[in-house]
């Protein structure tokens, strides 16, 4: 169902399964808060589903947070719209009775996620971040330990550098978190193979019925 009564614009979809983590979907560049509920479905079914509308604008496309140019963000406003979206997951969470959720993030989505691992790690129980990039020059001192993070990468990603992924993957890490970082034969479109490491391994993390 559509919400427009919390602080973002957003639909939620109860579960349907007891006992599952809800899931936080972050979309893209242009995405809506539509955007991911069917890769949310496929990768957990019967999870809840919490999926906010970034309400950033660019070119009139919604985006999570500021850019100064491709893959240079502005992280006076990451910072803030991190705070921003931290509240509005604990205002979900009242409101619909939810415990702490797993992002499930696109690019842009997946930055704002990792950014949150890394300032706000207490929002989220863990993280599926598909084709993310280092959102900090230099992380904020957090502790995300007891988190799981699965960062899927494409190794013909013409937006995301490896190495920058790679280093994405060492400051998680070195913050605390549990990461699986898989380098998948794709470009930063999402495949079939993001779908099913997705799956699994939300499924090997308790967060759907295996």
């Amino acid at each position: 169902m559509a919400n427009n009564e919390l602080s973002f614009v957003h639909r939620f979809e109860p579960s349907t399964v007891p006992n599952l983590a809800p899931l936080l979907l972050l979309h893209g560049t242009g995405g809506d808060e539509n955007d991911l509920l069917g890769l949310g479905r496929m990768v957990a079914p019967g999870a809840a589903l919490l999926s906010p509308r970034g309400k950033v604008l660019e070119g009139g496309m919604p985006r999570f947070f500021r850019r100064l140019a491709e893959g240079v963000f502005d992280e006076d406003d990451v910072r803030a719209r991190v705070d921003e979206l931290a509240d509005f997951i604990a205002e979900a969470r009242a409101a619909y009775g939810l415990p702490a959720p797993v992002a499930l993030g696109f690019s842009n989505g997946a930055n704002i996620a990792a950014a949150m691992l890394l300032r706000r790690p207490e929002a989220l129980a863990g993280a599926v971040l598909l084709r993310a990039m280092v959102p900090f020059k230099v992380p904020p001192k957090a502790d995300a330990s007891g988190r799981r993070v699965l960062l899927l990468s494409g190794s013909a990603d013409p937006i995301v550098p490896a190495d920058n992924a790679a280093r994405l993957a060492a400051q998680l890490s070195e913050a605390g978190a549990e990461v699986t970082h898989r380098v998948l034969p794709v470009g930063h479109g999402l495949s079939q193979a993001d779908v099913n490491l997705a799956r699994q391994w939300l499924g090997e993390a308790g967060v759907i019925a295996a």
